[in-house]
């Protein structure tokens, strides 16, 4: 649904005028209206104003909570600046990085999370000039955050703003090398909106549930979804499974989106067989490879209407649905569970040979490259990379923008391999490691799996199964590579097995194969990157 508004701010405006009293966040016990959105957000601007942030400057937030982030974000775009949700699982040395490289002015952080940010802590990571606010309350020498702006006035003017402004800085999860700011425009996040509300049928009186963090580009979006749509987001500070189930019955969330370990995550937790599901209309999933076997449990469970999500931060979100009618007809097209679905919103996609440059032919495989106008703005204070990510310029349409990631195209599905950069290169066949991980996951004893690359003197890679077992079950690396050997071709199985409690995941819950890798890449020099 095309609301026809031109910015964030614009789609405030008209909620608050045209359903002011309906509710708009909850979390625990506070619930905001639109009301409540359009005045608070009013006094927080009026106090961004006299601390001196102006247009395009950057404000920070550390937090898990929600709804003080989005009252921070659109508050900052009220004054033209930008919020940058800052990763709160990092180190505090990397939270510096973010927050210096941002050039914040002002940091809202969590009591549990500010001690490394306190002034005179001895240990404090802030740069200079960045004020200081507690999330949820006045703390020593910290004020906090509503203590801060509350006395300001509930009136305010924004700044004139265009759709093509900066409103959101959110930074990769840095899994190569530093994390890149990623600067995304009101055009592009009111298209992701615009085009999720339709095609997931989200709307007024319709309730959100979202477990996802802040600094996800999915959890900031699906926060602008209730605020473009309407509807009520019930946001959950931190994803506990057994909790998250049970409140999908206690609050009547009809959507959500969750990330594959989540549903990974609840499918083994003890409520799932008991959870009261009946309001559940739709689970979005993505954000990184899911297995055939944790899908059909799932629908299995949660008999609701599944749909994949395939994006990244910079395209604002959303490239490609997997539709809940192909999840449906999976008896008849069960190849199509394995694809990312097809392009939606006015997205065009190419798959390109990363070496040539070349566009392969349908079926062939090379790197996905994406035209939208959700396309990133830039990478902040990177000029090399933001030319590196669109090497035939920028058009009206946003640019062909390079993902990393590689696929193929069958009947108009995207098909999504691997990372380029997690190839593996055996005996010169070029080897997918999803494809092998969807097969390793249907073993009875495995609970979760991961594929890696190895140095091998004879192939230069060999393939190598990183393993947890399920509890209970017993297997040897022989019989999980034998029964492999059985159902996939014997150059793409494993010759080594390597159990492991627990997979590396970044807080997106993608497996950090990096980490997996580099023990055994110690003194060699790998041939993918």
């Amino acid at each position: 649904m095309d609301y026809g508004d031109r910015t964030l701010i614009e789609t405030l405006q008209r909620q608050a005028s045209t359903r002011p009293e309906a509710p708009a966040y909850q979390s625990g016990d506070q619930t905001l209206t639109f009301a409540d959105l359009e005045r608070e957000t009013n006094r927080i601007a009026n106090a961004l104003s006299a601390l001196g942030v102006r247009a395009g400057d950057r404000v920070a937030c550390l937090t898990k909570h929600h709804v003080p982030c989005i009252q921070l974000m659109l508050a900052a775009c009220k004054v033209r600046a930008v919020c940058m949700p800052v990763n709160w699982r990092l180190a505090p040395s990397e939270a510096e990085y973010v927050i210096r490289h941002g050039e914040a002015k002002l940091l809202l952080v969590d009591e549990s999370l500010a001690a490394p940010f306190v002034a005179g802590s001895g240990t404090e990571h802030v740069p200079g000039g960045c004020r200081v606010l507690c999330t949820e309350r006045d703390v020593g020498t910290l004020r906090g955050f509503h203590s801060w702006y509350a006395a300001r006035s509930p009136e305010f003017s924004p700044v004139s703003a265009d759709p093509d402004d900066s409103a959101l800085q959110l930074y990769s999860s840095g899994t190569t090398g530093l994390p890149k700011g990623v600067v995304l425009t009101h055009r592009g996040l009111l298209s992701t909106c615009s085009v999720v509300s339709e095609e997931w049928q989200f709307g007024p009186g319709d309730v959100l549930g979202n477990p996802l963090p802040t600094f996800h580009v999915a959890g900031m979006t699906m926060l602008l979804l209730t605020l473009y749509a309407g509807g009520l987001t019930c946001a959950h500070s931190e994803f506990d499974p057994t909790a998250f189930i049970a409140s999908i019955g206690r609050q009547r969330i009809t959507h959500s989106f969750l990330v594959p370990a989540m549903l990974l995550f609840m499918l083994q937790s003890p409520a799932a067989q008991e959870g009261d599901y009946a309001s559940l209309r739709l689970i979005a999933y993505g954000g990184s490879p899911i297995s055939e076997t944790v899908l059909q449990h799932a629908i299995d469970v949660f008999r609701c209407d599944f749909l994949q999500v395939y994006g990244l931060t910079e395209v604002s979100g959303p490239a490609t649905f997997l539709m809940p009618t192909d999840h449906r007809q999976a008896a008849a097209h069960p190849h199509r569970l394995r694809s990312a679905g097809r392009p939606i919103g006015g997205c065009r996609l190419r798959i390109v040979d990363p070496v040539s440059g070349s566009d392969m032919p349908e079926g062939g495989t090379g790197e996905v490259w994406l035209e939208t106008v959700r396309n990133l703005k830039e990478y902040w204070r990177d000029p090399d990379a933001t030319r590196h990510a669109f090497p035939e310029g920028r058009n009206e349409r946003g640019g062909w923008f390079r993902t990393g990631d590689g696929g193929y195209v069958e009947d108009g599905y995207l098909y999504i391999n691997d990372r380029i950069k997690d190839m593996i290169i055996s005996g010169g066949e070029n080897i997918y490691p999803a494809e092998i991980e969807n097969v390793l996951m249907k073993h009875p004893a495995v609970a979760d799996g991961a594929i890696i690359g190895v140095p091998d003197t004879k192939w230069g890679e060999a393939v190598k199964a990183c393993v947890v077992l399920r509890p209970g079950s017993i297997a040897t690396g022989q019989e999980i590579m034998d029964w492999m050997r059985e159902r996939l071709a014997h150059y793409k199985c494993p010759k080594t097995v390597e159990f492991v409690e627990a997979l590396p995941r970044n807080p997106s819950g993608k497996i950090l194969k990096r980490v997996l890798r580099e023990p055994f890449w110690k003194g060699h020099e790998r041939r993918v990157h």
